[in-house]
C-alpha cells in the first residue's frame, strides 16, 4: 500500500513540476534557477548527513553518491545562472 501511495505522490509531483516550469515566462528562468540552486543545496546538506550516520554500507555509499550528484547540480546551476546573468550585463568599449 504504500508503494502506490508513495508512486501517486511521484506522479503528481512531476506533473505538477512540469506544469509550474511550463508556464514560467523567459524572463523568470533565472531567478526560478538561483531558486533550485538553494534547494539543491539544502539536498546536498541531508545527503552529508546520511553519509555521515555509520550505517550500513550500502547508506553510506547512497550518501556519498547524493552528496557527489547534488554537488555537481549546484555548481552547474550557478555556472549556468552566472552565464545568463552575463548576456544582460552591457559590454564594455
Amino acid at each position: 500500500m504504500d508503494a502506490v501511495f508513495l508512486t501517486f505522490i511521484l506522479m503528481l509531483s512531476i506533473f505538477l513540476g512540469f506544469e509550474l516550469i511550463y508556464k514560467v515566462p523567459a524572463t523568470l528562468h533565472t531567478p526560478l534557477m538561483s531558486g533550485a540552486n538553494a534547494i539543491s543545496g539544502i539536498t546536498v546538506v541531508g545527503a552529508i548527513g546520511l553519509a555521515g550516520t555509520g550505517q550500513h554500507d550500502i547508506a553510506q555509499w547512497l550518501g556519498a553518491g547524493a552528496v557527489a550528484l547534488a554537488t555537481i547540480n549546484v555548481v552547474g546551476g550557478y555556472m549556468v545562472t552566472d552565464r545568463m546573468l552575463a548576456m544582460f550585463k552591457k559590454r564594455g568599449k
